[in-house]
């Protein structure tokens, strides 16, 4: 759920802006999961853009102590919500924990990494939401560690339906400054991409894993061979 309409269009204002997010549907990016994607959101990019970066925090910082108060700590997800985590925790006078994908292989084996005492209140920092499933593997680590999950607020999501089913199946609440459909209207209207790119946009939103994979060619045989 994006927090408001006007933070979510400021926020993919600023994100074009900087090329935090870049759209290409005719020239796909790949992603490390390998899907073809026609966007490609790097939000720590922000932290280079003072006004940008303390636009994020302050949005962040006035949403927590809103909808939580204030909270104990606050969390940030390694590794790119680290730093955004932090503006926000120094912006509210709070200490400040993140969390590995896995706990270290060496020393004190630590996943969350900071002063975490068991009951406190916690408030975990995200950059970016795909599926939701390393962001929700940080909540399981952060319960794991005895601290009491209030939510997660990030600055973007791509709306999959598979991350809403994630959160929703493990009650976590989710707020987001931006989301994808906001973007792509913004976009639009500020000639980012074409009325036809954006169409192309939607539908890889409904498919991600299956959009823009080549179609098998077919052998004599009437085996299907992937193309390279």
């Amino acid at each position: 759920m994006i927090i408001n309409t006007d933070t979510a269009k400021k926020t993919a204002e600023l994100l074009l802006q900087i090329n935090a997010i870049k759209l290409n549907p005719k020239n796909p990016f790949t992603w490390a999961s390998g899907w073809k994607s026609p966007i490609y959101c790097d939000n720590r990019i922000t932290l280079s853009f003072p006004p940008i970066r303390n636009y994020i925090r302050e949005e962040f910082a006035r949403f927590i102590e809103k909808q939580y108060g204030k909270p104990d700590v606050i969390a940030g997800v390694a590794t790119g919500a680290i730093g955004i985590g932090m503006l926000v925790a120094e912006y509210m006078g709070l200490p400040f924990v993140y969390v590995r994908p896995e706990p270290k292989k060496h020393g004190r084996q630590n996943q969350v990494e900071g002063f975490l005492q068991k009951g406190q209140n916690v408030v975990v920092v995200e950059d970016l939401i795909s599926t939701g499933k390393s962001s929700l593997m940080a909540v399981e680590a952060l319960k794991g560690a005895g601290a009491k999950v209030k939510g997660m607020v990030a600055i973007f999501t791509y709306g999959f339906d598979v991350a809403a089913e994630n959160f929703k199946k493990e009650k976590v609440e989710l707020h987001t400054l931006g989301n994808y459909e906001v973007l792509l209207d913004f976009a639009t209207a500020k000639q980012y991409i074409t009325e036809e790119e954006q169409e192309a946009l939607k539908e890889w939103r409904k498919s991600p894993e299956t959009w823009g994979a080549p179609s098998p060619t077919i052998t004599q045989g009437g085996e299907h061979n992937p193309l390279y």
